[in-house]
């Protein structure tokens, strides 16, 4: 989202909060930055420094005065906010603006995206966990991976030393620590159910907030991979991200702000059932789950099966199909406007996205759903640590 989309869905109010307190978040349940949210003046110091933070964020270097006529606050409180973020180390000084113009040239600020590094681990990984240490652009500077600890192993402890490794390599202030997890993850950072960890109600941000005394912020695998397209690659604000891999779940974006559910289960895709006709045994007991037909160990041991190109296609198109019967109502009922595949490409691209788009067409409304959009995410293996990154930035400065 620009910061002038900001500017127009947010409120007039200079709010007082630092960045990270009430009223900054730009997701989540405090939505100070979008349109229907009062800013109350006790708040709206903390607002207007997001509002300055996301502006450069998107729009890079510009003069104090750009950043008034942008944000629409005045010079004085720019000034202010400015030199407050530029004491915090936030925001840095870069030189002048090169004119031909006579008269004193402006000085520019910009993000100081150097200046501090965010840490985020992906622990959605069958047999290893993935970590990085990442600047505020959501470029990955370290980036590690270690063996799943195992059924018998401490998970737990695999993580704390993992995440203090990677705090040790940061080489600069560390803003906060992301993680995407599997399972089903409240608003608190409790992991309410993770069968794969072996986690039922599991307070992981609270453990690893008090062994690493930084922020923490913890979500879904999926619900962390769709920020990090939302906000660095090319996503609206209406968007589903289904992410394959062992499992299959799925993150959604409406309006901009993601949608968790009531019970912070939106998303969980991977047990609907997609077939009338039979189907595959499923893990969960049932016939015919989705995570069933297209979940990365099944499509492989299908595919490995068959050396026919054209049975190869075929069960590629059967996969797809499914996934657009279970996204359909979705996608129907939340008027989305594209959705994102990430997972192994050699599986998802081709004929089975293109399988999945057709079959949508053909179940939703065709006026209105006859252009939606089925492509394959541009963030690569590492969504799920921008995404990581992402939380972070939004929790703790306001920016998305």
């Amino acid at each position: 989202m620009s910061a002038s989309e900001v500017q127009r869905r947010s409120s007039s109010l200079e709010p007082s909060h630092p960045a990270g307190g009430p009223g900054t978040h730009a997701f989540g349940p405090s939505r100070a930055l979008r349109q229907g949210a009062k800013v109350l003046p006790e708040h709206a110091r903390g607002h207007n420094r997001a509002l300055v933070l996301q502006t450069l964020f998107h729009q890079g270097a510009m003069s104090r005065a750009d950043l008034s006529r942008e944000t629409g606050l005045t010079r004085v409180t720019i000034s202010d906010l400015v030199a407050g973020l530029i004491s915090d180390g936030f925001v840095a000084e870069k030189g002048v603006r090169e004119t031909t113009r006579p008269g004193k040239p402006a000085i520019l600020v910009d993000l100081d995206r150097d200046g501090h590094r965010i840490v985020g681990l992906d622990l959605s990984g069958t047999d290893s966990f993935v970590g990085g240490v990442l600047t505020l652009d959501g470029d990955i500077v370290v980036r590690r991976e270690i063996a799943h600890p195992g059924k018998d192993g401490d998970v737990v402890a695999a993580v704390v030393a993992f995440a203090r490794e990677l705090v040790a390599d940061s080489h600069a202030p560390v803003l906060g620590v992301g993680v995407g997890t599997p399972g089903v993850v409240d608003d608190r950072g409790v992991v309410l159910t993770a069968p794969n960890l072996g986690w039922n109600g599991f307070d992981l941000r609270g453990v690893l907030g008090d062994a690493l005394g930084l922020p923490v912020v913890v979500a879904n695998d999926a619900n962390a991979a769709v920020l990090a397209e939302y906000t660095f690659g090319r996503a609206g604000d209406d968007v589903l991200l289904v992410k394959v891999g062992r499992g299959v779940g799925s993150g959604l974006l409406s309006g901009g702000q993601p949608m968790v559910g009531s019970r912070f289960a939106a998303g969980e895709i991977g047990h609907v059932t997609v077939a009338t006709d039979g189907g595959p045994v499923c893990s969960c007991g049932k016939v015919g789950c989705l995570e069933a037909w297209i979940s990365v160990p099944t499509l492989t041991a299908r595919l490995a099966a068959t050396a026919d190109d054209d049975a190869r296609r075929g069960i590629l198109r059967d996969a797809g199909e499914r996934l657009g019967i279970a996204l359909a109502p979705v996608v129907g009922a939340l008027d989305l406007s594209e959705v994102i595949l990430s997972g192994p490409p050699e599986l998802l691209d081709g004929p089975l996205a293109t399988a999945t788009a057709e079959t949508l067409r053909i179940r939703t409304l065709a006026e209105v759903h006859d252009g939606i959009r089925v492509r394959m995410t541009e963030q690569g293996q590492d969504i799920v640590l921008r995404g990581a990154a992402v939380m972070v930035l939004s929790g703790q400065l306001g920016v998305s």
